[in-house]
């Protein structure tokens, strides 16, 4: 009787399940995972558990809708925070797990769609040298003095260019689509300053104070001023996509003030040189001089080498040990920089001459992706030495071309700089040919950033951060997409 009276519950419980709809069988399995996650997470202490219903959930989005999960990523952009790892590893969270789930889900549909996939995309020259980029990478890493630290490099590449590059041409087509990347990274964003600013207020706007009041969300003022220059391009365009007087329009014009304060009160003076490096831009591209502007930048970057070089003359740059201090105050830091005592100027120094002495241990294939900071040290120059040089906090080379020359090579760096210098002028190419006042504004905008993230590498490297790199890819694909725009009128026009 007794079996019999459990078969019978058995029974009831299978035939009220089979009653009920499949929202209602989905809402009841989630509820259950849930509290079974938060049960045993408590009970053994493995409070990591609790995550698995949002993991699931996500997973589930990214199978029926993946552009809301690539929105959700973008939200979290500026709401991300970084978590230390042993051995001197970090992950970003949400940002990362996002971005990795996103780089399957792009290899699924490359591989499910595979013939009937456009074309169009994969084989523009941005794709090809990206891929070039991304292939030289590889061969460098399969040569390294560490391939593990390699191919981890690789890895963390591919989930940033999968999402933000491949995935994003995709999800940025439209204006539709642009506006919908616009207000998810822009209010989160506009949260995060407010809240970094109110608590800066408590302590009096004070450069010294600058690093603590950007927790959670920023792992230092460069990476909080780097996201908010390279956004002002879009919000200053955005904001004449919306009637005058709509509430959309006074909010991101309202915005602008709040951005540039921002700035100001980041205390990092790349993104100072970026906002007017910006400016110049603006007008570089609209007199379509950007040939020649990059032929300068080149060959003044030549000229100043051949002159550090010849007679070992940077050595007579080399800081004094005793005054090349930290400074609290930034008027005083400011005055430090061009009197070489700033300790973070001068301790770039130190790192890019044993970055040069690298690259011509290693001018071909270099050290290998991320390996710079296991070997600089042996490569130093004694004299130019600060407090800070035995690096505990394991940072690279603060400049991301010399830092892709040192771990890829002359080849590297080349392919590096091909991507972005033909970006630039076929972006420029794009706005001149541009038929709409839109399709101009959305290319100068893309352009803008892209500027405003190679400027801010001369002295940073920023590429590989959730902050920046997303960015510098998705203005890539927007440029893509405005191309294969203008080529598909042309052919119409020609009748092809």
């Amino acid at each position: 009787m007794k079996a019999k009276g459990v078969h019978s519950i058995s029974d009831r419980i299978r035939h009220w399940w089979a009653q009920q709809g499949q929202p209602q069988r989905f809402f009841l399995a989630y509820a259950a995972l849930i509290l079974l996650s938060l049960f045993t997470g408590i009970a053994g202490s493995w409070y990591f558990l609790a995550a698995i219903p949002a993991v699931c959930l996500i997973a589930y989005l990214t199978i029926v809708d993946v552009r809301a999960v690539f929105t959700l990523l973008l939200i979290c952009i500026p709401l991300s925070t970084e978590l230390q790892l042993p051995n001197g590893l970090g992950l970003d969270l949400p940002t990362e797990p996002l971005m990795i789930g996103l780089m399957l889900v792009s290899l699924l549909l490359l591989i499910q769609r595979g013939p009937k996939l456009d074309k169009g995309p994969l084989i523009h020259p941005i794709s090809l040298l990206l891929s070039l980029h991304i292939g030289w990478i590889a061969i460098s890493a399969f040569l390294s003095h560490q391939p593990v630290v390699s191919f981890k490099f690789l890895a963390g590449k591919l989930w940033y260019i999968a999402p933000f590059y491949f995935l994003a041409i995709r999800m940025l087509k439209t204006e539709r689509d642009l506006k919908r990347f616009f207000w998810s990274v822009f209010i989160p964003l506009i949260v995060t300053i407010l809240i970094v600013t109110a608590r800066h207020a408590t302590q009096g706007f004070t450069f010294a104070e600058i690093h603590w009041v950007l927790t959670p969300f920023y792992r230092n003022h460069v990476s909080y001023a780097a996201i908010i220059v390279l956004f002002t391009p879009f919000v200053w365009f955005m904001r004449q996509w919306y009637p005058k007087g709509s509430l959309a329009r006074w909010a991101i014009t309202l915005s602008l003030p709040v951005l540039l304060i921002a700035i100001q009160l980041s205390y990092t003076r790349a993104a100072y040189v970026a906002v007017v490096a910006a400016i110049g831009a603006y007008y570089v591209l609209r007199w379509r001089l950007t040939k020649w502007a990059l032929a300068l930048a080149v060959a003044g970057s030549i000229a100043g080498l051949v002159y550090m070089i010849n007679n070992n003359r940077y050595l007579d740059y080399a800081p004094n040990y005793e005054t090349t201090v930290t400074h609290k105050d930034f008027n005083n830091l400011i005055q430090a920089t061009y009197e070489l005592e700033d300790i973070s100027t001068m301790e770039r120094l130190y790192r890019w001459v044993a970055g040069f002495n690298m690259s011509a241990a290693e001018p071909l294939f270099g050290f290998g992706p991320g390996n710079f900071y296991f070997f600089y040290k042996s490569y130093t120059v004694t004299s130019f030495t600060t407090y800070v040089s035995d690096n505990p906090e394991r940072s690279g080379i603060h400049n991301y071309y010399l830092m892709t020359l040192v771990e890829q090579g002359i080849p590297g760096l080349l392919l590096f700089l091909i991507l972005i210098f033909y970006a630039l002028v076929r972006g420029e190419v794009i706005y001149a040919n541009a038929r709409t006042k839109r399709d101009k504004q959305i290319a100068m905008m893309a352009m803008l950033c892209i500027i405003i993230i190679s400027v801010m590498q001369l002295i940073n490297d920023l590429i590989e951060t959730d902050k920046v790199g997303p960015f510098f890819f998705m203005s890539l694909a927007i440029l893509v997409n405005l191309d294969l725009k203008y080529r598909r009128r042309l052919q119409e026009e020609q009748g092809v």
